[in-house]
């Protein structure tokens, strides 16, 4: 029987998530800084908070079992 280390999975699923989420970051800090310049508070508001979500996407895969991590990743489509 194979055993599963949750823990590692885990730990590999946050690190596949930070590498995805870096084009995602840069992408999303020229549309802040954009917003910045032309003074759009609603759009910058709005990246703000994409900032935010993409941050936090790491700590939402602690507590979750290997097959919600595979979901979660499809999900995200990393």
């Amino acid at each position: 029987m194979l055993a599963i280390n949750s823990q590692k999975a885990m730990e590999i699923t946050q690190d596949r998530i930070r590498a995805w989420r870096e084009s995602k970051f840069e992408a999303n800090d020229v549309e802040i800084q954009n917003a910045l310049a032309d003074g759009d508070t609603a759009t910058l508001a709005e990246k703000k908070t994409y900032r935010d979500y993409l941050c936090n996407l790491p700590q939402e895969c602690e507590g979750k079992t290997v097959e919600d991590l595979q979901v979660f990743m499809k999900e995200l489509g990393v």
